[in-house]
C-alpha cells in the first residue's frame, strides 16, 4: 500500500477539516497528502509518511520509525536477513527458537531470582531476549510460508 493511501484511510475516518484544524494546517495541505503523486515531490507537499520514509533511507535509522511504533502501543521488529537460521534443516531451527525462548525465560526468571521485581536494567535484558526470539521466529514463519519445509 502506498504512503498516501495509509494516510487517506486514517484521514478519512476522522475527517479532514478536523485533521487539519488539529494540526493547524490547511485542508488542501492534508488533501494533498491523501493524493497519489508522480514524482517525489509532485504537488509540493510530501506526505509526513514519505518524509519519515525519506529519514530513514537517508540515516539507516530505525529509531524514528521504532519511536512511532512505541507510540501506537507496539514495537518494530525488523525482519531477519535474508540468509537467517530459518535456511537450514528444519529441526535445527526450531532448537535455535527454542534455544532464544530459552534465553528469554533465563533472563525473566534471573530478574526475578535477587528480589522478586524486575528493574530497568533487567526489563532492558528481557526485551533484547524478546527481540531476538521474534527475530529467529519470524524467519521461521517466513520460511514457512515460501514452502520451505514441505514435504
Amino acid at each position: 500500500m502506498e504512503s498516501y493511501n495509509v494516510l487517506k484511510k486514517a484521514i478519512t475516518a476522522v475527517g479532514v477539516k478536523s485533521v487539519a484544524a488539529d494540526m493547524s494546517l490547511s485542508t488542501s495541505l492534508v488533501y494533498k497528502w491523501c493524493e497519489s503523486k508522480e514524482g517525489e515531490e509532485a504537488g509540493g507537499a510530501a506526505n509526513p509518511l514519505d518524509r519519515i520514509d525519506k529519514i530513514y533511507q537517508l540515516t539507516g535509522d530505525t529509531s524514528p520509525i521504532s519511536w512511532l511504533c512505541q507510540r501506537a502501543g507496539g514495537f518494530f521488529v525488523e525482519n531477519p536477513p535474508r540468509k537467517t537460521a530459518a535456511d537450514g534443516p528444519l529441526l535445527p531451527v526450531t532448537q535455535k527458537i527454542l534455544r532464544e525462548f530459552s534465553e528469554l525465560l533465563e533472563a525473566v526468571s534471573n530478574s526475578l531470582e535477587n528480589d522478586g521485581h524486575v528493574d530497568a536494567k533487567e526489563a532492558a535484558k528481557i526485551r533484547n531476549e524478546w527481540e531476538d526470539l521474534k527475530s529467529v521466529a519470524e524467519g521461521f514463519v517466513l520460511a514457512c510460508e515460501k514452502g520451505r519445509y514441505e514435504g
